[in-house]
Parts: C-alpha cells; sequence; structure tokens
C-alpha cells in the first residue's frame, strides 16, 4: 500500500494555500483573529486578501511557478503572508534565519537562485549588500520603515488587487513543487530538502489531527521561529489546518519571553525544545507562573532527558509530547501520545509511516539493538537540491535512511541514541553522549551538559563533559569526583566521564539544539596546538 493512502486521495488540483487558508473563509472563519503580534492581529480573511496581493506582486516581478521566493524574516504577521503568497503564486517558499552574516545570505541567494527576496529593516544591515552583488535577484520586498532603497512591502501589496488575474490560485497539483526545508547543517553547510504540497498536508493529518489534536479552539504559541519546518508546521500551518490560531513574536525566545506570551494570550499548545523547557523550570518565574490554560507543550529538535520531562509534569501538570521529525521528512514521524509517555522514548511511529534500524549495510539489526533509522512514509523528500550523490545515499523513493541512531525495543516504542557520528567508542564499545548526559542531569549540580569525546594520553576516546552548574555549585574537583560517582554508580564503568569544563553557558544553533560541534572543534583546535 502507498503510504499516501494513510489519508483521503488529493484531487488533481491542490494548492497548500488553499488547503491551509482560503478552506477557513468557505468554513465560515473570515473574521476569526488566526494571528496574534503583540498588540497587531489579523483575520483570516484579511491574510488571505493580503496572500493574494503578495501572489499579484510576486509575478509583477517575473515569479513563475516552482520558482524560489527566499523568506528572511522574524515571527511578523507578515511571514504568513509572504509565505501563503508564495504557494499561491505557484512558487517555492524557502526560509532562512534572519539573524545570519551577509557571507551567509550570499551563499543562499546563489543556490536558491531566488528572484525575489521578502527580508524585514532589521535583516538589511546583513542582507542588503548581498541582495545588490547578487547575479540573479532582482527584487527585494521589505517589511518595516526602513527599506534600503528596495521596495517597501505595503507599498508592492497597495499597488495590487487581490481580485485580479495576477492574484488567482496557482492550479497547483499535489506532487507539485511547494517548499524548501534546510537542514541544520549539522555535517556540513545546510542542503535543501524539496517538498511538494501534498507533503505537508500528509503530516498535517496523521500527525496534527490524529495525535496532537489540534483544532479551532487552540491558540498556539512557539518557542522556535517559524523560518524552522518544526515551528512552520505547530505554529501556521497545524493551527490553520485547523481553524485555530497562533501568537508571534520577533524578538529571541527565552524563558521570561515565553511566561509573558502564555500571561498575556493563554496559549493552549506550546511548542518548545528541551532547552527551552529546562530554562523555564529554573527561572525564578516558575514558582508563581500559572500555566493552566496549557493542554499540551510539544518538544523536538534535540532529546528530552526524562529527568527534564518529570520534573515537568511534577511542577506544571501539563503534558509532553517528545517526537522526532526531520527536514527531509517535513515533521514528526516518530512520537510519543497521550496516555502513552515513557520517559526517555520518543514514543511509537504516526501513522502512515513505517521504519527499520538498519547497520551500515542497510541490513535490520536485530530487536532491541542500536542502528541508523530508515524511515518512509508520506512526507518523504524528493532529493537534496543540488546535491545527486547525497540524495540518492539518503532517498530511496518514499524512503530515507537518516543518520539518527535509535533502538526499538519489543513494544515498537524507540529510543534515541544520537547521531551516528556522535556515538563514542570507548574500550571498545559504541557508548551514545545522552545515555551520559541523561544520567548526569539527574545529579541535582546540573543544570546542562554536552558530552563530547576527547582522547587520553594513549590516545584512547573517553568522555569529556562541558556542564553548566545549578547555582550554588562550584566547578571544583569535588563537584568533578561527585558527578563521577553519581554516573559510575548509575551507567556502566567505561562510560563515566574522565573530564569536566564548567562553564556559563553552552552554544546553541540556530534550532536552539545545543551546538556538539562547535564543542567538539573546540576541542579539535585544542589539540592541534
Amino acid at each position: 500500500m502507498a503510504h499516501r493512502d494513510a489519508v483521503p486521495p488529493f484531487p488533481e488540483r491542490f494548492n497548500l494555500c488553499d488547503d491551509f487558508l482560503d478552506r477557513n473563509l468557505r468554513e465560515g472563519r473570515g473574521s476569526k483573529v488566526a494571528l496574534r503580534e503583540g498588540a497587531r492581529a489579523r483575520t483570516y480573511a484579511q491574510i488571505a486578501e493580503r496572500a493574494g496581493r503578495v501572489a499579484a506582486a510576486l509575478r509583477r516581478a517575473g515569479v513563475r511557478p516552482e520558482e524560489r521566493v527566499l523568506i528572511v524574516l522574524p515571527d511578523v504577521l507578515e511571514f504568513a503572508d509572504a509565505w501563503f503568497g508564495t504557494l499561491r503564486a505557484g512558487g517555492v517558499f524557502a526560509m532562512v534565519n534572519p539573524l545570519l552574516h551577509r557571507e551567509a545570505y550570499a551563499e543562499y541567494l546563489d543556490y536558491t537562485k531566488a528572484r525575489v527576496v521578502v527580508t524585514h529593516t532589521d535583516v538589511l544591515p546583513a542582507i542588503g549588500p548581498a541582495i545588490r552583488a547578487s547575479r540573479l535577484c532582482r527584487t527585494a520586498l521589505v517589511v518595516g520603515p526602513d527599506t534600503g532603497g528596495f521596495t517597501p512591502f505595503e507599498e508592492a501589496l497597495a499597488a495590487e488587487d487581490p481580485g485580479s488575474v495576477l492574484a488567482e490560485l496557482e492550479p497547483t497539483g499535489p506532487d507539485d513543487l511547494a517548499g524548501w526545508l534546510f537542514t541544520s547543517g549539522s555535517t556540513g553547510a545546510p542542503k535543501a530538502c524539496v517538498h511538494v504540497h501534498a507533503d505537508f498536508a500528509f503530516n498535517a493529518q496523521v500527525y496534527a489531527s490524529e495525535v496532537v489534536g489540534y483544532c479551532e479552539q487552540d491558540v498556539c504559541l512557539s518557542v522556535p521561529k517559524l523560518f524552522f519546518g518544526y515551528a512552520t508546521g505547530t505554529n501556521l500551518m497545524f493551527p490553520f489546518r485547523f481553524g485555530g490560531s497562533s501568537v508571534l513574536f520577533p524578538g529571541r525566545a527565552t524563558a521570561d519571553a515565553i511566561f509573558e506570551h502564555v500571561e498575556r494570550f493563554r496559549p493552549t499548545l506550546l511548542t518548545s525544545v528541551p532547552t527551552m523547557i529546562n530554562a523555564m523550570l529554573r527561572s525564578p518565574r516558575m514558582a508563581g507562573a500559572d500555566l493552566s490554560c496549557l493542554r499540551v507543550c510539544l518538544s523536538a529538535g534535540e532529546a528530552l532527558p526524562p529527568a527534564l520531562y518529570q520534573e515537568w509534569r511534577q511542577r506544571t501538570g501539563v503534558e509532553i509530547l517528545d517526537g522526532i521529525g526531520s527536514a527531509e521528512m517535513f515533521h514528526i514521524y516518530v512520537t510519543s501520545r497521550f496516555g502513552d509517555v515513557m520517559p526517555g522514548s520518543l514514543g511509537r511511529l504516526v501513522r502512515g509511516y513505517e521504519a527499520d534500524i538498519v547497520d551500515p549495510a542497510g541490513d535490520p539489526v536485530p530487536e532491541g539493538e542500536p542502528g541508523r533509522m530508515r524511515i518512509r512514509g508520506g512526507s518523504t523528500a524528493i532529493c537534496y537540491w543540488g546535491d545527486r550523490a547525497k540524495s540518492v545515499a539518503t532517498f530511496q523513493g518514499d524512503t530515507c535512511t537518516t543518520a539518527d541512531v535509535f533502538r526499538r525495543d519489543s513494544a515498537g516504542r524507540f529510543w534515541y541514541e544520537g547521531r551516528d557520528d556522535d556515538l563514542l567508542k570507548v574500550s571498545g564499545i559504541w557508548v551514545s553522549p545522552l545515555e551520559i548526559e541523561n544520567c548526569l542531569l539527574e545529579h541535582p549540580a546540573v543544570a546542562e551538559v554536552c558530552v563530547v569525546g576527547q582522547e587520553d594520553e594513549q590516545a584512547l576516546v573517553k568522555p569529556l563533559a562541558f556542564v553548566v552548574l545549578q547555582p550554588g555549585w562550584p566547578g571544583s574537583e569535588a563537584t568533578a569526583a561527585a558527578l563521577k560517582a553519581h554516573a559510575k554508580a548509575r551507567i556502566a564503568p567505561h562510560k563515566y566521564p574522565r573530564w569536566f569544563e564548567w562553564r556559563e553557558s553552552l552554544p546553541k544553533n540556530d534550532r536552539g539544539k545545543v551546538a556538539r560541534k562547535v564543542l567538539k572543534a573546540e576541542l579539535d583546535a585544542r589539540s592541534a596546538r
């Protein structure tokens, strides 16, 4: 059976702008507020009208079906206008972090070959020079007061008629190109995973509806920003598909910012990551926070330590549904569920997905043994754009062989062991850094930790732990000895960290994950001296 059979068949003509946005007008929600950003708000009808104007402006600027539009925006209302307008015109959205440097934007412009960029005043100092130097980019639509000589976004929209031919919905089909989702670049420069319209709609049904239960009453708030596919799904696509609403904020996601937005907007669904769950629990505001509005917290992006899950549940009473997805598969394909959460496990497969745990030769491993996940389902990307070798190695039809290492137990639950290039071979045995990190996080001294491998005097790899300590704990030999004793009592003796380095904070990537590769590079640079 084809995996797309897990959802009703898609019609011959299918466009995500219609499925996620326009259907709300047909179902009577045109006057409902769909997005809030501070004091600003937009209804479904207003967003639909503005998406039509964006589509017309893009077509006037020369964008043709299946051509990329580069969206470089913070989480402002105009993100939805640009995103839906691109799809309405038949274009392909390519979303990029608005906090990058000029060199990175030049690379993205060259890679996407975008004719049009939609960006923001705050991004212009970095992206403006890259746009001017671009060989192919012809138009930049800029949101905000200072447009740097480029076209003001509102001026471009005001010049268009939302009822014109230029604003009409492009008659795309379910297998037409819709969006590029960039990998996190954990093993090199980010690459674009190319997705079609049906990929996003498929996961919206089998995960968003059937697992999380998105509905018209939901108010959604996200820690990750909209350029990240995890948040594009949970805080834009999914609430729109089921008639809910979302809260956006353009600033940095901090524990204070989340507490403030929860207090002001009373969301029912919080999209988060373990780093922020930990930050909220450590915040002095936690004791007085009222989180009773939340019906669920979603977690993905990095492993959720069992100790963190248990503390959150104990202190808030709010369930966390942990899961794993990827740019290659668009969104979450393994997840825990209400009433079926086992701390430390990511849960079971989402309906419509199948998986094998395989060895380096691609053969399934015995139950309980670790290996790479080979996942297949109705949202698998077509390829990595511009990288045939990597595409062939990763994608086989609707199957994707990931770099993530899992084991599956007899109950069908999946347990994450890390990425295959993160595993350490200690005393001749493969060791998952996550197992050591989860063990250390159970000690009251540890707030955050990242474990990497370092060679000892005999050039043998042993675990080193970078640790952020809880207030009141000194970075001392005595603390290190206590943590070693704690680890030795709970995990196999060869796995305990031989060294500890105390840090005020750990580096994070643009997805909010601890940047393990930055710490690895630091150690490599040290050893090369």
